[in-house]
Order: structure tokens, then C-alpha cells, then sequence
């Protein structure tokens, strides 16, 4: 198993325009090949940042997904929305997982 997860830099107040942007998301996650589960996570405390984490069968899923059509639309998106979409960067956290249930 493969684990991503994108930690989202969102001052406060554009939390509510990103999760809204990846609700969208997680329906169609469902069809990619290899995703196993995606999650769009907000934090606890006054953090200025939001995680999506994605779990794939292999990185093989994963780099066919982040080399797909589908994603660079998905992307265009966001990048045509700054406005509606105020993150001020990210970082990739990749990971295989060693041991799961």
C-alpha cells in the first residue's frame, strides 16, 4: 500500500471554499484505478493548514492518477480559482506503509 497525503497551507478563512473544492473530489476518487480511500481532513486546532490523504493499492496507481487527464483537469481548476481557493502552498508527504490491517 501507497499513502499520500497533501498538507494544504489555507489561512482560515478559505478552509470552507477548499473543503468544498475536494467534496467534489472524493466522489470521483471512487473510479480511479489502484485509490483505495481518500480523506480531506481539518484540523483540530487553529492550524492554518488541511490534509488530503489518499491510500493506493501501489505508486504505480498513484503516478498513473497524478499523470492522468483527469487530474490535470482537476488541477486547471484550482489554478483558474485562486481567488476561491486562497492556499498559499503545500507540501507531499509520501509514504509505503510497512504494516496495516
Amino acid at each position: 500500500m501507497y499513502v499520500v497525503m497533501n498538507e494544504l497551507h489555507v489561512p482560515a478563512e478559505g478552509r470552507q471554499n477548499v473543503a468544498a473544492r475536494f467534496a467534489e473530489s472524493a466522489e470521483k476518487m471512487k473510479q480511479v484505478p489502484g485509490c483505495l480511500d481518500f480523506m480531506f481532513l481539518n484540523p483540530e486546532e487553529d492550524e492554518n493548514f488541511q490534509i488530503v490523504m489518499t491510500k493506493w493499492a501501489s505508486k504505480t496507481d498513484y503516478e498513473n492518477w497524478v499523470n492522468s487527464d483527469a487530474f490535470k483537469q482537476a488541477h486547471k481548476k484550482r489554478r483558474e480559482n485562486l481567488d476561491k481557493s486562497p492556499t498559499s502552498g503545500n507540501k507531499i508527504y509520501a509514504y509505503e506503509a510497512v504494516h496495516h490491517l
